[in-house]
């Protein structure tokens, strides 16, 4: 029977790209620092960092002046709060130079600084002419970065301060890492099936429609271009996981797969598995007591079809990302 802990020990490396404030740098325009105690103590042991300040490797000196996004007739405007230096076109040209080399890293995800004129990805203060700066901006090298590598999981550190978020971008950025082994060298349509096959509860949990789709993608496979395949695959597998899953779709997954145990279970196995799950439905206890629980029935009765399913291990037990309520 296929192991239940295939993500406790990675065979491969997985490369996240990080704001360089957020690893305890003093890169900051102050010269200080945002580090991070989830990023370098929890996920730490887990992955291997590539950390990146804009700011610094454009050229720009710690300490400086602050920068902040202004609008333009062409979109917003990176400038200097002091000295009003339009920063735009240089950020840009570095953003772009920089987003591609970062691309050919093959990396499996990015955590970026909140906030940031440079850095931020959502709800970035955009100044006009008067009155009180929006929240609709994105900053210049986070753009940049999302255009060059789309697929990308990507969060800001503040949002990994809610349970639920943290466990999204973390199961996206494992799931990542599966999806590009799957595809890298050559792979057949039997691969692709068996990834699909495997991913499925997960991706229920996440995103029924999407799902359905994929489905289709694959039942198609055979005999159309792999190139093309790989893509839409990617594309399709990443949108979905990037809805983060919600109690009912985990209760549905979690009775699907109960469903798989019926004929294997007593009576009084079954009455537990059942109340573990209503118990989860109703908030009394997380995720994990009834992941933990589906795990020891399918070892105790050799389920290979279940083993096999990421859903019951998509990330190290060691980030406790299922133990919220």
């Amino acid at each position: 029977m296929p192991s239940l802990n295939t993500v406790d020990q990675p065979s491969d490396e997985i490369r996240i790209g990080v704001s360089r404030c957020l690893m305890g740098e003093h890169v900051r325009y102050d010269g200080g620092h945002k580090r991070s105690a989830f990023v370098t103590e929890t996920l730490a042991p887990f992955v291997r960092y590539i950390p990146v300040c804009p700011e610094v490797e454009m050229g720009m000196s710690t300490p400086r002046e602050a920068i902040r996004l202004m609008r333009g007739e062409d979109g917003p405007r990176l400038i200097g709060l002091k000295t009003e230096t339009d920063y735009t076109s240089d950020m840009r040209e570095f953003a772009k130079v920089r987003a591609e080399e970062l691309r050919n890293l093959d990396l499996h995800g990015y955590i970026l600084k909140k906030d940031s004129p440079s850095c931020g990805l959502y709800r970035v203060r955009v100044y006009g002419t008067g009155g009180a700066p929006s929240r609709d901006g994105r900053g210049s090298f986070a753009s940049a970065l999302a255009d060059s590598i789309p697929d990308l999981p990507m969060e800001e550190e503040g949002r990994l301060n809610d349970p639920a978020l943290r466990e999204n971008f973390i199961e996206c950025v494992f799931a990542y890492q599966r999806l590009k082994a799957m595809f890298s060298g050559t792979w057949r349509t039997g691969d692709l099936v068996a990834f699909h096959t495997a991913e499925k509860f997960l991706l229920l949990a996440h995103d029924t429609k999407t799902y359905a789709e994929l489905g289709r993608l694959v039942a198609g496979a055979k005999g159309t271009a792999r190139k093309g395949v790989a893509r839409d695959y990617r594309s399709l597998f990443m949108r979905a996981l990037a809805r983060p899953a919600t109690t009912r779709k985990h209760t549905n997954v979690l009775q699907h797969m109960a469903g798989h145990l019926k004929k294997l279970l007593d009576a009084d196995s079954k009455a537990e598995l059942h109340q573990v799950i209503e118990d989860f439905r109703l908030g009394l206890v997380p995720l994990v007591v009834p992941v933990t629980l589906f795990r020891h029935f399918v070892r105790l009765h050799d389920v290979p079809y279940l083993a096999n399913q990421t859903y019951l291990s998509p990330h190290p037990k060691e980030l406790m990302l299922r133990n919220h309520v």
